[in-house]
């Protein structure tokens, strides 16, 4: 692996960086990670961030500074490939209620009393207390089953309602989501926890039905569709998906939702990516096609997703509300990616 200058990226003078600067600063306020980083990089990032929060900013002094201390890394897979995957991802905007009152009647849950999290061979491990044996979390088909009451883990541990079970999980998919209450107050549905199933692309699912004819109609809004001409199937669809999320209530703030990174995330410059090759923090080069547009740009990579797996995985942070969800509905492109590092030499395991 060789860095390039950032001239040499595609499409690199099409982007206004500046936009992208409130992003950068954002992840200096965690960057450098301690404990996380080789120490020259650590020596870097923290020239790079003094140096950035003094910056008197213009769209011309923004596009220098990058040129000055970055250099590109390209992230390609173990197979050598430099071509993944582009998917989107938003935050809902959905009426709801703090009580059970029509048409309200669909919960969202807080993290069970027995949801507990072990470290098992390096590895986050979620399970619960079963005979002495600490065992897997229930699925998504324990906690919400087609027929009868779900498990008593969930009881009293609603903390809102919706309208909709569809819309309950897109939310959880989308990991947050602003909740208007009947009084006109605006809440945030933020994540706080998971079960600890792997998440299964319920679109995928449909096509490998024959429900959809196309992996291209498995988008949210395909698969809405879908559900409200199926109405007495959505809930045994949804449960082939074992993955379910947990929720805290937050006050809702101008700001976006709060990422993995522990800072909100920046419309259209936020990135969830996979930590295990992208390192939270870092600012980033993308290039794909979107709706038959190029999109070239500087990104942020400061959120992760239990579907965002691989070395060129990203999910693209649209921004809140309707217009956020279509555009992020429809998105799913091929994609290329850099790394953006401090002008170090960087070590192998980066």
């Amino acid at each position: 692996m060789q860095a390039i200058a950032l001239t040499e990226l595609p499409g690199y003078g099409e982007d206004n960086q500046l936009e992208a600067w409130p992003a950068l600063l954002k992840s200096c306020e965690k960057l450098p990670l301690q404990g996380t980083m080789p120490r020259l990089s650590v020596v870097a990032w923290q020239r790079v961030c003094n140096e950035a929060r003094t910056l008197f900013v213009s769209e011309a002094n923004v596009r220098a500074f990058f040129l000055q201390h970055f250099e590109a890394w390209a992230v390609s897979g173990a197979d050598g490939k430099s071509e993944g995957v582009l998917t989107g991802y938003y935050e809902p905007f959905l009426k709801a209620s703090l009580t059970r009152r029509p048409p309200f009647v669909v919960p969202l849950y807080g993290p069970p009393d027995d949801l507990l999290t072990r470290t098992i061979n390096g590895e986050r491990v979620r399970g619960r207390m079963h005979n002495g044996q600490f065992v897997p979390f229930y699925t998504r088909a324990e906690l919400t089953p087609v027929h009868g009451a779900s498990v008593a883990s969930l009881r009293g541990k609603e903390i809102a309602w919706l309208e909709d079970v569809v819309d309950a999980f897109f939310l959880q998919v989308q990991g947050t989501g602003r909740l208007l209450m009947p009084d006109g107050k605006i809440m945030r549905a933020a994540f706080a926890d998971l079960n600890g199933h792997p998440y299964k692309s319920i679109g995928r699912t449909l096509f490998e039905r024959g429900e959809l004819k196309s992996l291209d109609e498995a988008s949210m809004q395909g698969i809405k569709a879908w559900t409200r001409a199926n109405p007495h199937r959505v809930q045994e669809l949804l449960n082939t998906n074992p993955s379910f999320v947990f929720f805290k209530l937050v006050p809702a703030t101008e700001e976006g939702p709060i990422g993995s990174l522990n800072v909100p995330l920046t419309e259209r410059r936020s990135l969830a990516v996979d930590p295990r090759y992208v390192p939270l923090g870092a600012p980033v080069w993308m290039s794909a096609q979107h709706r038959g547009r190029s999109l070239n740009q500087l990104a942020l990579a400061q959120d992760t997703g239990t579907a965002i797996k691989g070395e060129v995985r990203a999910d693209y942070y649209w921004g809140s509300g309707d217009r956020a969800g279509e555009e992020a509905g429809r998105m799913k492109a091929a994609l290329r990616l850099w790394i953006l590092w401090p002008k170090v030499k960087i070590p192998g395991s980066l």
